[in-house]
């Protein structure tokens, strides 16, 4: 009996032993530093490359045929509307000037005998001194008289407004370019004439770009109504960034969206608006449009802790029980070293910061939290 029971003492004492050589030979669990993400507004901004146009940009064009006698302005000046830019050889269209005016001459005095023929045989025909057929044809000279002086006087209106086509005009006040043609050149030829120059208004520019079909739902919403009176447009909100990375002093508005989505591009044109007192923006010139968002209830996460394979984003979890979770993520946008969430994390979830390679999906972890803001992240 005493054998038996030293042998079962025995035992349990083995086992123990082996249990506790066991546990202490298990290694502690890793300290892993953890985010923890919280619900919040987060301001999102998102950037379009543009083209600037001048608010109006009017092409000067010849609309006569002819030589280039004159150019009466210095390229890259200002110029008020009506300035004399250009004028053409005007020999040939004062010659047909002329021509109508002596044609005017010959209808008119056409007109003065028919007018004579008619007084004088009008008072016989009523003592049928005359026979009826003279009086109406009569009448008829008069009436073919009058019509011949109508289109001899509409011949030289036109003759005179191609006169006066061959001087060139602004039609706008502003800013002209550099001449396309030089005194000499025969221009005005149909069916492309040559653009002779462009004259731009740029006190206020508009700035063009594209956004996808999904981001126009939200654009078309930012938009004034077509009935709201325009002194009630919201106030500007839009940025924009210049080519070398400076961030321009005035803010501009939406304009319009353009009718419809290119099919081929899946694209749709916006036209924003922005002032431009001191022309420091001319046209042509590409710069970036920023337009800001806030995200209600948004989630953001450090930047390195999304992983990517193929397209698709994920996150490891550390639970409450500390093992670890890999979890399918949706990102949005970036702000500075962060992402937005837009579908797969709630708020304080705990997400693996750093040492993405020592974890795995069911191990057990012990977290470290850590304060983090795209301030911080941004800075290191």
């Amino acid at each position: 009996m005493r054998l038996i029971t030293f042998t079962l003492t025995l035992i349990v004492f083995v086992l123990n032993t082996s249990c506790i050589q066991e546990e202490q030979s298990q290694p502690a669990p890793p300290d892993i530093p953890v985010f923890q993400t919280t619900a919040q507004e987060v301001p999102v901004s998102m950037e379009f490359v543009g083209q600037v146009y001048g608010f109006k940009d009017i092409a000067i064009r010849a609309r006569v045929e002819g030589f280039l006698e004159g150019i009466h302005f210095d390229e890259g000046s200002r110029l008020e509307k009506g300035a004399l830019l250009y004028t053409l050889e005007s020999q040939p269209f004062e010659a047909n000037v002329a021509e109508k005016m002596s044609m005017v001459a010959e209808a008119k005095t056409a007109l003065a005998k028919a007018v004579s023929d008619l007084n004088r045989i009008r008072p016989l025909a009523e003592q049928d001194a005359v026979s009826q057929r003279d009086l109406d044809s009569s009448v008829a000279l008069h009436e073919a008289a009058i019509a011949s002086v109508e289109a001899a006087e509409a011949n030289l209106r036109a003759a005179k407004i191609q006169l006066s086509y061959t001087k060139i005009f602004s039609p706008i006040t502003g800013i002209i370019g550099k001449t396309r043609a030089k005194v000499g050149d025969f221009v005005g030829r149909s069916p492309n004439p040559v653009i002779l120059n462009m004259v731009s208004r740029i006190d206020n520019v508009l700035v063009e770009f594209f956004i996808t079909e999904n981001q126009y739902l939200s654009y078309a919403r930012k938009l004034p109504s077509k009935k709201t009176p325009k002194d009630t447009k919201k106030e500007p909100t839009l940025e924009l960034i210049l080519a070398d990375e400076s961030l321009y002093e005035h803010k501009g508005r939406f304009e319009f969206i353009d009718r419809e989505v290119d099919p081929t591009t899946g694209a749709i044109l916006l036209q924003a608006s922005f002032p431009n007192p001191d022309e420091l923006l001319r046209p042509g010139q590409f710069a970036k449009v920023r337009d800001w968002d806030i995200v209600k209830q948004g989630i953001i996460i450090p930047q390195r802790s999304v992983m990517e394979l193929q397209g698709l984003y994920n996150v490891y979890l550390v639970n409450d029980s500390n093992k670890v979770l890999k979890q399918n993520v949706k990102v949005g946008p970036k702000i500075k070293d962060f992402w937005l969430i837009m579908e797969g994390l709630k708020s304080e979830d705990k997400v693996v910061y750093e040492g993405l390679q020592k974890v795995k999906e069911g191990m057990t972890v012990n977290p470290i939290l850590q304060e983090i803001t795209p301030t911080d992240e941004e800075g290191t």
